[in-house]
């Protein structure tokens, strides 16, 4: 932005400043899915397309043992090996309902200059090559039949020295390639903060390709990946000023991570992340489904118990967020029987348990239970080993027990979530004591019930504790959740 006088000036960030929409902080789940031409070697994550070019990881040992020479076989030539034969919009669709989510979409560009979308601005798409589909409008128009808010991510800022090799023979530096892979650049650009920051004409192919986007398929939330802080502030500013006042996107949201953006114009992302408290304002939490330390489908894919993901919603909600939860495909587009099974087994629970998930507020106390959750978060420091090593950190999440709960309110009821069943059939809950903090008056004219059950509790509320006698007979796995109406404060 320039003065009369010719002199750079701050963008004015107040403009831009921006509440998360109703919709948002109501989803309280939401799916993402890494696709793109890194799945076709499927080989330990998503990072293959920059591992393969650095001599020495064990990416790069795979790839020219198994494909050949990164001068003769390069990231392009997988492609078309990206068929996406058993892709297939509505059933993905079919998928985000069944599990119980709320907002959903495809990555849109990962750090690979792949755009799954039918672009103008980049030549490198899923029109062009590979499944020869319009990924991502394909699937918005899926999604929004079902009812389920559209996203859109972006993490092509990574690409500025994402190709660079240390291999000077590899494709990536035959000038025949740059529309592939951008210019070549500097090694050291490859660094999370590089001492050469992306120059006006990558900075622009940035800024064009995220306009083209919500032109073309008006994302209901914008998630940036991190690095996004090595783009010019310019950049960044005219994304947000496009996309909520310029577009009018006043219902939409972007979210992003670290200090990628000011405090205020959106939702603020910890990746595999958690917080010990809730917070004042709403957040987001993108992990993984899978349990290989990896974004995309892999040779020998893990993924995570139902159980386990079922409790870090209820901890992440208590605590005033939203889980984006990831699930890789298979280069032709379809999910892993494993991966679509536990995803049902979520929406099963959620489809008894949901009104103490969907559109709730967290209560006075968020937590209660021996299992210590500190703040955690995929910070900068783990990004640099990554970079560094070719191998991603991974942030453990804690294992909740019987004995854990997590709060929940709305409209006046309140919600307790116990993170599992007890041996004896009781519960106490320590918060809701009459001395408790919950601070939760019960008399005769509560009500307390189990939800998703017909079997009537009996309860007392003592000083120390809200003692609950559940019924024998469980209405869901995993978690369960006791329904307090009529309590006072």
């Amino acid at each position: 932005m320039k003065t009369s006088e010719n002199k750079t000036t701050a963008p004015e960030w107040g403009r831009v400043v921006h509440e998360a929409p109703k919709w948002f902080r109501d989803a309280k789940f939401g799916l993402f899915f890494h696709w793109g031409p890194y799945s076709v070697p499927a080989y330990q994550n998503e990072w293959y397309s920059r591992n393969m070019y650095t001599q020495g990881l064990e990416q790069n040992i795979h790839h020219e043992k198994t494909y050949g020479s990164l001068h003769d076989f390069g990231y392009k030539d997988f492609y078309d090996m990206m068929d996406g034969s058993k892709f297939d919009a509505d059933a993905w669709a079919d998928l985000v309902v069944r599990s119980g989510a709320r907002y959903a979409g495809p990555v849109t560009e990962h750090c690979d200059n792949f755009s799954m979308w039918d672009s103008q601005v980049n030549p490198v798409n899923s029109v062009n090559y590979g499944p020869h589909r319009d990924i991502t409008g394909e699937c918005a128009e899926a999604f929004r039949k079902r009812g389920i808010k559209f996203l859109s991510t972006f993490h092509h800022q990574w690409l500025w020295g994402w190709f660079m090799s240390t291999d000077n023979e590899a494709d990536v530096y035959d000038p025949a390639n740059e529309k592939y892979y951008g210019p070549a650049l500097p090694l050291e650009t490859n660094r999370y903060i590089p001492y050469r920051y992306p120059d006006e004409k990558f900075c622009k192919m940035w800024r064009e390709k995220v306009f083209e986007v919500i032109d073309k398929y008006q994302p209901d939330a914008i998630y940036f990946d991190s690095r996004t802080c090595i783009i010019d502030e310019e950049s960044r500013f005219s994304i947000a000023d496009y996309y909520y006042n310029k577009a009018g996107h006043t219902d939409g949201i972007i979210t992003y991570k670290q200090e990628d953006f000011p405090k205020g114009i959106g939702v603020y992302d910890i990746e595999c992340g958690r917080f010990s408290q809730a917070k004042p304002y709403p957040w987001q939490s993108d992990d993984r489904l899978e349990d290989n330390i990896t974004w995309c489908m892999v040779q020998e894919p893990k993924y995570k118990s139902a159980a386990r993901i079922i409790h870090q919603l209820c901890d992440i909600v208590s605590k005033n967020g939203c889980l984006l939860l990831n699930a890789g495909p298979y280069a032709d587009g379809s999910f892993h029987p494993e991966a679509v099974k536990v995803l049902y087994e979520i929406g099963d629970w959620l489809s008894v348990n949901g009104e103490a998930i969907y559109e709730t507020r967290p209560f006075r106390v968020a937590a209660e239970g021996p299992t210590d959750v500190q703040d955690a978060n995929y910070d900068v420091e783990k990004i640099r080993e990554q970079l560094d090593k070719g191998d991603a950190a991974d942030v453990h999440s804690d294992i909740l027990t019987s004995l854990d709960f997590r709060f929940t309110q709305k409209d006046g009821t309140v919600y307790g979530i116990a993170m599992g069943w007890p041996e004896d059939n009781t519960l106490r809950i320590r918060t809701l004591g009459r001395k408790g903090p919950g601070k939760l008056v019960l008399d005769e004219n509560s009500r307390l019930s189990l939800v998703g059950s017909s079997s009537p509790v009996v309860w007392k509320q003592e000083d120390e504790a809200l003692v609950v006698d559940l019924p024998e007979d469980r209405p869901c796995k995993h978690a369960y959740t006791v329904r307090i109406e009529g309590g006072h404060f």
